[in-house]
């Protein structure tokens, strides 16, 4: 375990949570969190924050190939931790990593969306706001001013009325980077959701034990009494005055589906005067339509495994996506993050950041309140631990790193 001075001194732009050093005492790693969070939430709760497409292969899937990725280091360079402070899209953070896009997180963990960005906000790390969030994105961007990104769905009735009323309201509050998501063209039916009552008919009925599952929770059951029931809190104000939680939900299903066509994103761009990501890229051909349009960042994504289990690891994709797309995009990566080493080997094979959904909805879980900015901490830290391990001076050196990387997809 680190020396927290020495950590902070290397790393002077972020500000660690106050209790860091008591929880690391039981949650060293993410998987110690996971482990948490399925003892300490309602059944239905985890198994909608842990769960996947079909049996969970594309998951796995996911782990194995990042696991599979390899560093050689050199040694005899580094007497010290590394900086790991970096610029994305003309901003200054203090790691290159970040939340990722996630919906509805208020189900894990009530109030979820405006813990993930305080926390970030205090880290100074990137925080993406999915649009099917339980926050405003005014109220979010009052909490991390400096910090907050937005996902948008596609919403292509009456002309994209809602969809561009969204980037206006984003562009008001002061959003950095719009992020439009190409990985959902259609629906599909996640199991483990269907099996707990959620995600099957489109409408949330709880059950008995779901109901059950509550009250053997008091930590989840005492958020939820702070928090109120969850809610779609960007899309309900669209879809009337009185509407309630599924009358959102079916407005929601009528209003947004299908994945941006690229002459869509061409509008998006237009519209959107700041930095532009398209996210869930897989092949470099695609990341090289979206460079021609002008979007500024690809963010490489199979949606974590959540959609189709027959998708690559997005890690697998990168090192091709980075040689098609150059200097002309910023190239992120998600799916399957679990730790800062993982942050190492995205780093290594040419992505700027990595954004990590799955590990964040664990420490929430886990720990609360305090969850996100655990995660956040235990990053930082591992990602520090990795640089000086492979001998990376800062996260751009980790480039230079001879990597063995078996899965490499070549196009």
């Amino acid at each position: 375990m680190h020396d927290i001075t020495a950590i902070a001194a290397a790393n002077p732009g972020a500000t660690r949570s106050p209790n860091f050093m008591k929880h690391q005492r039981w949650f060293p790693t993410i998987y110690d969190l996971r482990r948490g969070a399925a003892r300490r939430l309602p059944h239905f709760a985890y198994e909608y924050g842990d769960g996947g497409a079909g049996d969970d292969t594309g998951i796995k899937h996911n782990w194995a190939a990042l696991d599979a990725v390899e560093l050689i280091p050199r040694y005899g360079v580094m007497p010290k931790l590394p900086p790991v402070g970096v610029e994305l899209f003309g901003r200054r953070y203090s790691a290159p990593l970040g939340v990722a896009p996630m919906g509805s997180p208020i189900v894990v963990w009530p109030g979820a969306d405006k813990l993930l960005a305080r926390a970030a906000q205090r880290a100074k790390v990137p925080y993406t706001l999915g649009v099917a969030g339980g926050a405003t994105i005014e109220e979010v961007a009052k909490i991390a001013p400096d910090v907050m990104w937005l996902q948008l769905y596609r919403f292509a009735n009456n002309n994209h009325a809602i969809g561009f009323d969204l980037v206006r309201r984003a562009d008001e509050a002061g959003v950095h980077v719009l992020m439009l998501t190409l990985d959902v063209p259609v629906r599909t039916v996640r199991s483990r959701e269907v099996k707990v009552g959620l995600g099957g008919g489109g409408v949330f009925k709880p059950d008995w034990r779901m109901v059950a599952g509550m009250f053997k929770c008091p930590g989840w059951g005492v958020a939820m009494l702070s928090n109120n029931l969850p809610r779609f809190a960007n899309i309900q104000p669209y879809a009337g005055p009185n509407a309630g939680l599924n009358d959102t939900i079916c407005f929601a299903r009528t209003e947004m589906g299908g994945a941006f066509s690229w002459d869509e994103v061409a509008r998006y761009r237009d519209k959107w005067k700041r930095p532009m990501v398209v996210k869930g890229i897989l092949h470099p051909a695609d990341a090289e339509k979206a460079v021609a349009i002008g979007v500024d960042g690809i963010l490489v994504s199979n949606h974590g495994g959540r959609q189709i289990e027959a998708l690559p690891a997005p890690i697998d994709c990168v090192p091709a996506i980075v040689k098609a797309v150059g200097s002309r995009a910023t190239v992120l990566m998600d799916s399957g993050v679990r730790s800062g080493t993982d942050v190492a080997r995205a780093l290594a094979l040419g992505a700027s950041a990595a954004l990590a959904g799955k590990a964040f909805l664990w420490g929430l879980g886990a720990l609360g309140a305090d969850g996100p900015g655990h995660v956040i901490d235990l990053l930082i830290d591992e990602l520090q631990s990795a640089l000086g391990q492979i001998g990376a001076l800062a996260p751009a050196e980790a480039r230079n790193v001879v990597v063995r990387h078996p899965g490499a997809l070549h196009f």
